[in-house]
């Protein structure tokens, strides 16, 4: 049940209204992004929401069951708003969102929420974005607790796992490029597949803070799953994190933390449902 003003409740009662749309994006480094449907600026909860008028959310699907509340909200990137380098660059990655309506004719009457979550998947396509908003009952789904398996369910360097990240970080400078998502560093002398499903992080050059995770590691070149934002650059410097496939093999001969290991090596796989008495 929605909660709204009688002065709200009866303007859009009426048979002409004038309702538009206000969204708040709030990223998780804490800024604040304000966008209207209006045609103006407006200055509303101590925010000015900006004009944008490609904003098109689909049809809000609620339920009074656990299943998940569907809206995908689709708009134009802006050169001032959301443009792809910071989607890329991973910024607004599980921010928060608002959703509402307000009568721009007086704001005084308070809003109509439409919807409130977290921003899920984006999908990038020419000049335009669309991303799925998920909600509370989008938690409910979600798996509490360890489930057995034979790979380690611990990130790592995180708390359960304990590797200390520095000793596997190094830093290093490109070389040449060879692509927009791959690059060598002619001073690399780890064995191959060393930075395989590790990670990469930009420290000086166009692309600095943005990170990627690293497909292919082999001979000094590095293939990473994302384009950088921004075009490499021979000296660029960036930072690397050796990667970890979750085996156990890899878990003790690699990093030396098997003590710390979070699967279970002797779990049955698929082919144990064929093995019963009086199988030849």
């Amino acid at each position: 049940m929605k909660v709204i003003s009688p002065e709200l409740k009866g303007h859009i009662a009426e048979e002409l209204t004038s309702m538009v749309t206000c969204w708040v994006l709030t990223r998780r480094d804490g800024v604040r992004l304000a966008f209207t449907t209006h045609d103006r600026e407006i200055y509303f909860d101590n925010l000015t929401f900006r004009p944008v008028n490609s904003f098109l959310p689909s049809a809000v699907s609620s339920t009074n069951s656990l299943n998940v509340d569907n809206l995908e909200v689709s708009a134009l990137l802006s050169s001032d708003g959301i443009d792809a380098a910071d989607i890329s660059a991973g910024l607004f990655d599980h921010g928060a969102i608002s959703i509402f309506q307000v009568n721009w004719r007086d704001l005084s009457q308070g809003k109509l929420y439409i919807r409130s979550g977290w921003l899920g998947e984006f999908t990038l396509k020419d000049q335009n974005f669309t991303v799925e908003i998920r909600g509370l009952t989008q938690k409910l789904q979600q798996v509490i607790g360890d489930v057995f398996s034979p790979e380690c369910r611990a990130d790592l360097g995180a708390d359960k796992c304990h590797v200390n990240l520095a000793q596997y970080s190094n830093l290093g400078f490109v070389t040449e490029v060879l692509s927009r998502e791959s690059f060598t560093d002619a001073a690399r002398l780890e064995a191959d597949g060393w930075y395989d499903y590790g990670m990469l992080r930009w420290v000086r050059g166009a692309n600095a803070g943005f990170k990627a995770e690293v497909k292919i590691f082999s001979a000094g070149q590095f293939v990473l799953y994302d384009k950088p934002p921004k075009p490499m650059q021979v000296g660029d410097m960036y930072l690397a994190l050796a990667g970890c496939d979750k085996r156990s093999a890899t878990c003790k001969n690699k990093f030396q933390n098997f003590g710390n290991f979070k699967g279970e090596t002797a779990i049955p796989g698929t082919d144990s449902l064929y093995n019963y008495p009086g199988l030849k």
